[in-house]
């Protein structure tokens, strides 16, 4: 898969969290060696039925100190519907802020046709995939063992 995606996009961005605080993405990723991309949003019903998937997934490459981080790339329609969707539904991940202009910058780096979708990379930003999502749904916590081979 083809894509103009750079880490770089991230330098210096702040995330947030789902309680509101900013963190830097530099710090947030220091210690992760792949980053899935979560695009997704409240309105759309497939992804309502995988963020709680991807929830466990999350906590369980945690518990299992597993070195993964995930980000939120919103389409939801405002910074309301981001941080509602965030706290009902969310693992303990960060987002792009909602009004920021890496939101887009993302979603043409790795032409985004339409959602859910979850891209994972590794920390130089090599694509590892772009279904991660089906990788996730079918494999569960393993994929994580084929996603930094």
């Amino acid at each position: 898969a083809s894509s103009n995606f750079k880490m770089e996009h991230l330098t210096g961005a702040s995330l947030v969290n789902k309680s509101k605080s900013t963190v830097s993405a530099d710090e947030a990723l220091k210690d992760a060696e792949v980053i899935a991309f979560y695009f997704s949003a409240h309105w759309c019903p497939p992804c309502r039925m995988f963020t709680p998937v991807l929830a466990d997934f999350y906590e369980e490459a945690k518990d299992g100190k597993l070195p993964l981080e995930i980000i939120f790339v919103s389409s939801d329609r405002s910074e309301d519907a981001l941080f509602s969707y965030m706290d009902e539904a969310h693992g303990d991940w960060l987002a792009v802020p909602f009004d920021s202009p890496i939101i887009n910058q993302l979603k043409q780096a790795f032409s985004i046709q339409g959602i859910p979708t979850l891209i994972v990379v590794k920390k130089d930003g090599t694509i590892v995939t772009t279904n991660g999502r089906s990788d996730v749904e079918r494999k569960g916590i393993s994929a994580f063992k084929e996603w930094s081979k």
